[in-house]
Formats: structure tokens, sequence, C-alpha cells
């Protein structure tokens, strides 16, 4: 057994092709097939299915696949342990953020990271939640920034380090002709379902929304016009033209002018809040670039942000896979 033939089963299981995992692996297909081949021979099981298309693993490949992860991970953590111990930090950190936060954050801590540590080289990309996830279970990302706590509904999702960064509140928006407008304070009685726009499916605020709201379907059902936003700017344009509303984000309302502002309404207590962490493997991988950026994240967002209230209540995210 060696790393390569580990590497190979693991693209085999991304790809589910034979030909286009040797194509990633820059080998023969009848060279890769051979040594993985060889591994199901060493270790008495198959690994794959070949009689389906597209390839699959069977269910010992299963988990034999998710331990050649972990192997290669801790690899990775050996090879650049050096530069982990080295005086000035140093090295590469793959960081995936949710888009309902990354306008918003990402301009007040990455220049700021980037200054502090230059030798520190930063690949950011924005996921959805559930991609998060399974790219750090993967090991594609050392790291993620997203809302928590997660309520999964894929039970192999799991084993996470996880610490939050702060608290931000979730506030209301309204459309000038909304009839909550004339309101200081707002009630979740206040938030009429038919007038409630949402993100699309697959973001965390879009779960936030509707188990705060309890929305039905019902109400989608007998709505005129439905339309599912893939961003808050879209969101806050519909509601300036359809006297809706929805809910954004505190972060987000820092960004917003004047007239926007005078829209937006705080609820009544216990406020609801969105959790925000930073999400991991519970391997030391990346460990220490992982500590500096909370540390830049903390000192950039801890002067812009209400204090956690005690009636306040943090509102879960469901991230489905």
């Amino acid at each position: 057994m060696n790393f390569q033939q580990l590497q190979y089963i693991i693209a085999i299981n991304e790809h589910r092709h034979f030909v286009r995992a040797a194509e990633v692996c820059h080998v023969t297909q009848p060279t890769l097939s051979a040594m993985v081949h060889k591994l199901e021979e060493e270790l008495g099981v198959l690994i794959f299915d070949r009689t389906k298309q597209p390839v699959s693993p069977t269910p010992e490949g299963v988990k034999i696949i998710a331990q050649a992860h972990k192997i290669l991970a801790e690899v990775r953590l050996l090879q650049h342990l050096p530069q982990q111990m080295a005086a000035e930090p140093e090295g590469e950190l793959h960081i995936g953020i949710i888009s309902t936060l990354a306008p918003y954050l990402l301009h007040l801590i990455l220049p700021q990271f980037l200054k502090l540590y230059p030798k520190v080289k930063l690949v950011v990309k924005e996921y959805a939640t559930a991609q998060i996830l399974e790219a750090l279970q993967k090991g594609t990302l050392d790291c993620g920034i997203l809302a928590t706590p997660l309520q999964t509904v894929d039970s192999t999702v799991g084993g996470f380090y996880t610490e939050v960064l702060f608290y931000e509140r979730l506030l209301v928006y309204l459309g000038k002709e909304n009839p909550a407008t004339d309101k200081e304070y707002i009630l979740q009685t206040d938030l009429d379902p038919a007038r409630i726009w949402l993100l699309e499916e697959g973001h965390c605020l879009r779960s936030q929304v509707m188990q705060l709201c309890a929305l039905r379907e019902q109400a989608k059902n007998n709505a005129q016009l439905i339309y599912e936003a893939g961003s808050i700017e879209s969101l806050l344009n519909l509601v300036d033209t359809n006297a809706g509303i929805t809910l954004v984000p505190e972060l987000a309302v820092r960004t917003f002018d004047e007239t926007r502002s005078q829209q937006v309404r705080q609820f009544a207590e216990p406020e609801p809040l969105r959790e925000i962490s930073i999400v991991a493997s519970n391997s030391i991988w990346k460990q220490a670039l992982r500590t500096l950026l909370c540390q830049v994240i903390a000192k950039a967002i801890e002067p812009m942000l209400t204090k956690k209230a005690k009636t306040s209540t943090v509102v879960p995210v469901t991230a489905y896979k």
C-alpha cells in the first residue's frame, strides 16, 4: 500500500470514472486500474463496483475512501510542519465562506491579515454551507466561515472543530409601503409569510428565516409571484418595489445608505441572532494559521457589532447536503 494508491481511489470516487481519474492523476488508465486492483487484493475487499455506470464505491469502499482522506490529510500536516514552526507564519490557507457573509466581512479582514502575515497565501472561495462541509470532509478546504449551530440532515456530517467568532443581529428590512413601517420594533407575528422574500435553497439565511418565521409551503403556493433570490442585494431590490419584507444580517446593514437604513427595524426582544463560527476538521492541520485568522476577525469585528444580549435567541441552520 502507498500514498499514490490512496490518491487514486479518492480521484475515482470524486470523478466516478477511471479514465477521468487517471487524467487528473497524470497516469494512464491501465496503470491506475492496476494499482487500485493491487490495493483491493491487499485489503481483501472490492473498493469499487465496476458493474455500475458511473462507477460507485462499495459499502466497504466508502469507509476505506474516508480513511484515505484522513491519512493524506495527516501527510500534508507532516509536510507543512516546518512552515508552522517557523518564526514568521507562512504557508497556504484555503477558506470557504458563505455568500451572505463574504461581501460584508472579507474587506474588513483580508487587507489586515495579508499585511500582518505577508508569507501566508489565502485562497478564499464562496460556497453554500453544505458545500463547505463536504469540502472540509474531503480536505480541499482548511476551514470554513459560516453560520452555526448546524442542524445537518446528513448523519455523515460531523466531527468538526467549531469556534464561535461573533454574533450579529438579524434585522428586518421593509418596503416603504409595508404596513409594519410605522412600528419601531417588529414582532414575529408582524412577518406576513405572503410578503416575505427569501434567498434560494441552500443559503443558511433562508433556513434561518424559515425557522424564525415558521413559514409554510402553502403561503408560497398562494403567492402570485415566487422568486427566490441568489443574493441579499436582489432581495432588497424586490422588497423596495413590492412593499415586501425580508431579514438581513447586521453586517449587511452597515453597508446601507441613508435611505435604506431608514427602512430597517429591530425585532422586539428576544432579538434573533446569527452565530458566525470558524469550522474545521479536528486535525491540528493548519491550526496555527486558523488561530491567526480568528484573531484578525475578532479585532475587526468587535467594535462593529451589538453585544449578545441576555434576551437574544440564536437561530440554528439546517444544512442540506
